[in-house]
């Protein structure tokens, strides 16, 4: 009887574990979608992340911006039609940050509104500089790594010319 008393108590408690594991005391708080703002003399653009098509690049990306890199640094690149190009400390089209990021290549579109990290050569040869693409450029699918979306602003980008700075880049959690 003893036995049988105990191996009840032991399913009872096994039982009641196992229920606070699955409803838990702790309630796990969902992660705030996060976006990028950047700040213009035209307004404010909106984009959102693709963290699962390029982990890698939205990391690099958000390193960037929380230290600041982005801010003050000017469009070097403006093809009408084509893409905005920014992110690139020397302003030159030859800058970065001192590294490279593996190529993330994935099946996002080249599509109006798409933010796609720019690269030399190389497919791995990407660090900081980005575009956002003005006008749908299909033909650049599969060899450059699509990171984001526009959600907000585009109509800020479409008035970016050379030489148009982005004064200030955050990673905000709502669209204003």
């Amino acid at each position: 009887m003893k036995k049988l008393v105990l191996s009840v108590l032991a399913m009872f408690a096994a039982v009641n574990a196992n229920a606070e594991i699955i409803t838990g005391e702790e309630s796990m708080t969902e992660v705030q979608k996060q976006y990028i703002k950047i700040e213009t003399k035209y307004g404010d653009i909106f984009f959102e992340f693709f963290e699962q098509d390029a982990p890698k690049h939205v990391e690099a990306f958000k390193k960037l911006t929380t230290d600041g890199f982005y801010n003050g640094l000017v469009f070097h690149r403006v093809v009408p039609d084509f893409v905005a190009q920014t992110g690139d400390p020397t302003g030159t089209g030859t800058g970065g940050p001192g590294y490279n990021i593996k190529a993330e290549f994935n099946s996002k579109p080249h599509i109006r509104g798409a933010v796609g990290m720019a690269r030399a050569q190389h497919p791995d040869s990407a660090g900081s500089q980005f575009y956002f693409v003005l006008k749908d450029a299909r033909f650049l699918d599969g060899d450059y790594t699509v990171f984001g979306q526009v959600v907000k602003g585009m109509e800020v980008v479409d008035q970016i010319t050379q030489g148009d700075k982005m004064d200030k880049v955050t990673i905000v959690t709502e669209i204003e």
